[in-house]
């Protein structure tokens, strides 16, 4: 149950993180509205409050928390730009995922 927590949360946390850097590229490349700045603040606000969540050290929940991002990238250049990944791009965000696996659900001596 820990990993599907953890995953989740995570899965959570880098929706939060890509909408909060989405929202200003629509500003500044698409000359969308400038109040986007809010909810994008807002956003990361999320993100960093959701990554302060995890009970494992800070750099193991950093860098467990790449691969994540990775993988949601990569939905994210599907269902929001409309881009079908690569056989590559997945390949990619496979072993960025179980490189995150690894990271955080390897067993511990404490």
């Amino acid at each position: 149950m820990f990993e599907l927590k953890t995953i989740a949360l995570f899965l959570v946390t880098a929706i939060a993180e890509i909408v909060g850097c989405y929202l200003p590229y629509l500003w500044l490349n698409q000359n969308k509205s400038a109040w986007l700045l809010i909810p994008a603040a807002l956003s990361l606000a999320l993100f960093a409050w959701l990554l302060s969540l995890h009970p494992a050290a800070a750099g193991r929940v950093y860098a467990a928390y790449g691969g994540v991002y990775i993988f949601v990238a990569i939905l994210w250049l599907w269902s929001v730009d409309g881009i079908r990944p690569t056989t590559w791009d997945l390949v990619g965000a496979s072993v960025a995922m179980a490189g995150m696996a690894i990271i955080m659900f390897a067993p511990r001596h404490t």
